[in-house]
C-alpha cells in the first residue's frame, strides 16, 4: 500500500543521534491513521551516519534511505522530495525537530489539505540565533514581500496538488526562502503552525554567523537575479 504521507528528514553528521530519533517518530506515528513512510536523506556525512540510514531502512518496512552525492540542505530536501511516494509531502530539520510536534504537524497540515503549512519557532532559541533569524526575515520582507515571522520554520508540510513545490532548484539553505517565494507567486495559502524551538537531539549545530550571512547574501543574489 502506498503510504498517505512521506516525511523527509535530511541527514547530516547524525550517527549518535538518528537510530534513537527515528525510534521516538516511529513511535508517535505508530497509530496515525494513514500509511506513512519515512525517508532518510544522508548527505554529506563524515560519520557513520549513511551506515546507520541504511541499517535503519533494512530493519523497517516504512523507512526508507537515500543518499545524496554531496552536502547540502536543498539537495537533501529535494532528493527526497523527488522520491517520495505520498499523497501529502513533508520535510523538517530532524536534529531539532520533536517527536510530538511532528505527529502535531502532521495532524494539522492533512486536515487542511487547502494549505501549505509551515511551522514558526517561538522560543527556546539563543538570542544571537534569533536576532539572526528576525534580520533574515526582514530582508525577505524588504527584497521579496514575505510578511512572514520563520522563513526557515520546520516541519512544511503540502499536498501534491501544490505542484510548483516539487520543482525547486536550490540546492542550499536558501531553498525554504525559494519555497516561500513559490507559495507567493503561485497563490498558495499558508498556515502558520506555532512550535517551541527546543534543543537539537544531538551533534553539532552547523548553523553559525557564517550561514547568516550567507543566507542574506544569497537572498541579494536571488533578488537581483529574478
Amino acid at each position: 500500500m502506498d503510504p498517505k504521507v512521506s516525511i523527509i528528514l535530511p541527514i547530516h553528521n547524525q550517527a549518535d543521534h538518528v537510530v534513537g530519533m527515528v525510534g521516538e517518530y516511529r513511535a508517535a506515528l505508530r497509530d496515525l491513521s494513514v500509511p506513512w513512510e519515512i525517508i532518510l536523506v544522508e548527505n554529506g556525512s563524515r560519520d557513520e551516519s549513511a551506515v546507520l540510514c541504511t541499517e535503519l531502512a533494512s530493519r523497517h518496512a516504512n523507512v526508507r534511505a537515500l543518499s545524496a552525492d554531496r552536502a547540502g540542505w536543498g539537495r537533501a530536501v529535494r532528493a527526497g522530495l523527488a522520491a517520495a511516494r505520498g499523497e501529502f509531502l513533508c520535510y523538517t530539520n530532524s536534529a531539532r525537530t520533536g517527536a510530538d510536534d511532528l505527529r502535531r504537524a502532521l495532524d494539522i497540515g492533512m486536515s487542511r489539505p487547502d494549505r501549505v503549512l509551515k511551522a514558526e519557532r517561538k522560543q527556546g532559541r539563543a538570542l544571537l540565533r534569533a536576532l539572526g533569524s528576525r534580520l533574515y526575515n526582514l530582508e525577505a520582507r524588504l527584497l521579496f514581500g514575505l510578511r512572514l515571522r520563520d522563513i526557515n520554520g520546520t516541519p512544511k508540510l503540502f499536498h501534491r496538488r501544490f505542484a510548483a513545490l516539487l520543482d525547486l532548484q536550490r540546492d542550499d539553505d536558501l531553498i525554504d526562502l525559494e519555497f516561500c517565494m513559490v507559495c507567493r507567486r503561485h497563490g498558495y495559502s499558508i498556515a502558520p503552525f506555532d512550535m517551541a524551538s527546543g534543543p537539537r537531539h544531538g551533534g553539532r549545530s552547523t548553523t553559525g554567523w557564517k550561514t547568516a550571512m550567507r543566507l542574506y547574501r544569497g537572498a541579494l543574489r536571488m533578488r537581483l537575479q529574478s
